[in-house]
């Protein structure tokens, strides 16, 4: 009897391996790695022929994920539209992820994150770019040749901060891209005062997607090259890394004064920022501009905390390969990484959809207050 399962990923950022799909209760999988690389973790597919049935999905390999400790208390997602997604039962038992679903409609997709297609990216891009406060500027390409595409919003033309917010140096992460595009939801609204009072004051520079060969491929970490890009920015290459090397010339050309980078954290269940403590030039004003930070995104969303986070660098034994801390030591300014859970957040949790893409785009919403709160500050007219 031939089964009525089908199970495909031969799609934008779809990604999985099919070892059985003979009975819906005994359905295996593995996760490839990434690109030219040993990571794995990111996985999307759609499953076809289950509904009603009881589909029991294993997948084989999930302890030599990238962090498996990303696995307890991790519930996948699931949609039938590829619009709204829902959490699912998902448990981890003896090194296999195991999800328990009985679907209600014969096609239903599957994903460690609600996906950010590249035609979503593309249509973000055009929307943007149809604002008369926004531009878009051609960075150069990746090493499949896919545009390294940046936003440029002001509403001024004079002497301004330089605002830099990337997303997606992990394109597994998509979390960041539904951040950026909450947050330009709110910085396109000429009605709210936040966003009119930093258009007037600030030019934004914002790339959605640093590593759209990576996002299309469906990897977690790593370029088509097999290179994590958030360990290049101290010597970037062409041949390796030619997104951070873009995206470094750009900056050299209009200067930083705030930085976030935008990200996912697999085995955290918290959105948390994480700074430039340990980097050589770490003084007090910037130490002042990190603590006004959290203090103003605390105040206005009880999605931001700081009790759960990254262990701060020891003074100057900071990693300058990554983003964040390179170029705060660069430009001695405030720079972030900025981490969303793929899980839930703990502290006001959804048992529905847990973190989810409505949830980020709010949050990409909320920054901007905090970032007011900074260029207004006399730590940040310091560094004029």
């Amino acid at each position: 009897m031939t089964s009525r399962i089908k199970i495909s990923s031969a799609f934008d950022g779809g990604n999985i391996s099919v070892i059985e799909a003979s009975e819906p209760d005994n359905i295996r999988v593995k996760i490839p790695n990434d690109t030219n690389s040993k990571f794995l973790q990111w996985f999307y597919f759609r499953l076809q022929g289950g509904m009603g049935e009881q589909c029991v999905i294993q997948f084989e390999n999930a302890s030599d994920a990238a962090y498996p400790g990303g696995w307890v208390d991790y519930q996948a997602v699931a949609s039938y539209d590829r619009e709204y997604w829902f959490r699912v039962p998902t448990e981890y038992l003896d090194g296999k992820l195991v999800i328990t679903h009985q679907p209600e409609q014969d096609s239903v997709y599957y994903a460690y994150f609600a996906p950010y297609s590249y035609e979503r990216h593309l249509d973000m891009i055009a929307w943007a770019a149809s604002h008369e406060d926004c531009i878009t500027d051609h960075l150069g390409e990746t090493a499949e040749g896919r545009d390294i595409t940046m936003l440029e919003v002001s509403k001024t033309q004079g002497l301004a901060k330089n605002i830099w917010i990337i997303a997606r140096q992990h394109p597994g992460e998509t979390m960041a891209e539904w951040f950026v595009e909450g947050l330009l939801e709110r910085l396109f609204d000429e009605s709210h005062p936040i966003a009119r009072a930093l258009l007037k004051q600030c030019r934004f520079y914002v790339v959605p997607n640093m590593n759209p060969d990576g996002a299309v491929h469906g990897n977690l970490r790593v370029n088509s090259k097999g290179v994590n890009l958030n360990r290049e920015w101290k010597n970037p290459t062409a041949e390796f890394s030619p997104e951070v090397l873009a995206v470094q010339k750009k900056m050299a050309e209009t200067g930083v004064d705030l930085f976030l980078d935008i990200h996912g954290d697999e085995t955290l269940p918290a959105n948390f920022v994480d700074g430039c403590q340990g980097v050589p030039s770490f003084d007090a004003r910037m130490e002042a501009m990190e603590t006004l930070f959290k203090d103003a995104f605390l105040a206005v969303s009880p999605d931001f905390q700081t009790e759960i986070g990254y262990t701060p660098s020891q003074f100057g034994e900071a990693n300058l390969t990554v983003a964040t801390k390179w170029i705060g030591e660069t430009y001695k300014c405030l720079s972030f990484t900025l981490e969303m859970p793929f899980k839930d957040n703990k502290n006001l949790p959804d048992e529905v959809v847990g973190w989810s893409p409505e949830r980020a785009k709010i949050l990409g919403a909320d920054v901007l207050y905090p970032i007011y709160q900074v260029i207004m500050s006399p730590h940040m007219k310091a560094n004029d």
